[in-house]
C-alpha cells in the first residue's frame, strides 16, 4: 500500500491551531515534525499538568498524543476534514516516561473511504525504549 501525503508538518500544525485551538490551552505542546508516506512523527513537550506523582508523564497525556497523532496522519493523507472521529483507541502503556519530551510515529495500517486504521509508538525523546503502544480507528465522514 503505497500513501502519499496530501498535508506537510507545517499545514498540519496550522490546522491543529485554527481548527483545534484548544489543544494549546496551556501553551503548544504537540508539535508535528514530518511526515511521509503513510507516517507521521508528532512531538510533545509536557509542562506540569501533564506529570503525575512518581515523576512520570500521566496516562491521559500518553492517550492524548497518541490520539492526536493517529488523526493528524490521518488527515495528513485525507487532507483537513475536521469531522473525522476517533472510534477506537486501545493503549497498552509500557514503561514510565521520564518527565520531558515524547515522540509519537503513527503509521497507517489500512486506509478505506470510510474509516482509518493506525498504529501509534511512543518513546522518550532520548531513548530507544517504547513507552506506549496504540491502535486507533477513525471514522472519515462521506465527501
Amino acid at each position: 500500500m503505497k500513501l502519499t501525503p496530501v498535508m506537510d508538518a507545517e499545514a498540519l500544525n496550522r490546522f491543529l491551531e485554527t481548527d483545534f485551538p484548544q489543544i494549546h490551552t496551556d501553551g503548544k505542546v504537540f508539535d508535528v515534525n514530518t511526515v511521509g508516506p503513510g507516517m507521521v512523527v508528532m512531538r510533545l513537550v509536557p509542562n506540569e499538568r501533564h506529570l503525575r506523582p512518581g515523576g512520570t508523564i500521566s496516562g491521559p497525556t500518553l492517550f492524548a498524543l497518541a490520539d492526536v497523532a493517529a488523526y493528524c496522519v490521518v488527515l495528513a493523507h485525507i487532507g483537513p476534514v475536521a469531522l473525522a472521529v476517533t472510534t477506537n483507541l486501545n493503549i497498552n502503556f509500557l514503561r514510565k516516561p521520564k518527565p520531558g519530551p515524547l515522540s509519537c510515529t503513527c503509521r497507517i495500517l489500512k486506509l478505506g473511504k470510510r474509516l482509518a486504521v493506525v498504529e501509534a509508538s511512543i518513546f522518550d525523546e532520548n531513548g530507544d525504549d517504547l513507552v506506549a503502544h496504540a491502535t486507533a480507528t477513525y471514522s472519515i465522514p462521506p465527501r
